[in-house]
């Protein structure tokens, strides 16, 4: 099992507590994380794009000139593709789906190899627990500065309180979410992984 530090909010060692080899020690397979990616991006999208094909665009409802004696090619409509202001071939409809599954065991692997490979770049950090006093930015950037935290900072803790969630709203390359919000996207994509030990607990019971 890989052993850790675990810190209080000053970042002091308080003892050295074990990661499950199931959840942070297992052979990663990238994968799954690739396809959890594609997937979360993909429902992101709403979708709504749309464009007018020639028979939707208004206009040209007669032929712009005579079909013979002009010197120019023959034209049935100015809302034909090659006129500006025309339709748009094969452009984008509301129709596409974009749509994609994948299953309870994939999910969960993609998490455990994402999980992996933050444990193997000694990019996780558990602390003991996580309280604020107050609902203030300064007070939680001051608590990340006693943890020595830079960077793009995933925050996981077993319950979220007002005063956390005030505090660190306006902190654009910080997130804090409840041990049950953790996905693959949100692992891979911050650079620094924060976890209460509590959320940790949780975490482990529920991958097991």
């Amino acid at each position: 099992m890989p052993k850790i530090a675990l810190l209080n909010l000053k970042g002091e060692k308080i003892k050295d507590i074990k990661l499950s080899d199931e959840i942070f020690g297992i052979e990663p397979n990238d994968q799954t994380i690739y396809d959890a990616i594609v997937l979360k991006n993909a429902s992101m999208r709403q979708g709504t794009h749309s464009t007018k094909t020639r028979s939707e665009v208004s206009g040209g409802g007669r032929k712009p000139w005579r079909q013979k004696g002009t010197g120019n090619a023959r034209q049935g409509s100015i809302r034909a593709p090659h006129f500006t202001g025309g339709g748009v071939v094969f452009g984008p409809t509301p129709n596409r789906n974009y749509t994609k599954k994948q299953n309870k065991k994939e999910r969960r692997l993609a998490l455990k190899s994402a999980l992996t490979y933050k444990a193997t770049d000694k990019k996780i950090m558990i602390v003991e627990n996580i309280e604020l006093s107050t609902s203030k930015t300064k007070d939680f950037i001051k608590l990340l500065e006693g943890l020595k935290i830079t960077g793009k900072t995933l925050i996981v803790v077993k319950e979220l309180t007002d005063n956390l969630i005030l505090a660190s709203r306006n902190l654009s390359d910080v997130k804090v979410i409840e041990t049950h919000e953790i996905n693959t996207y949100d692992v891979t994509y911050y650079e620094n992984l924060v976890m209460t030990e509590e959320a940790v607990k949780m975490l482990e019971e529920v991958l097991k």
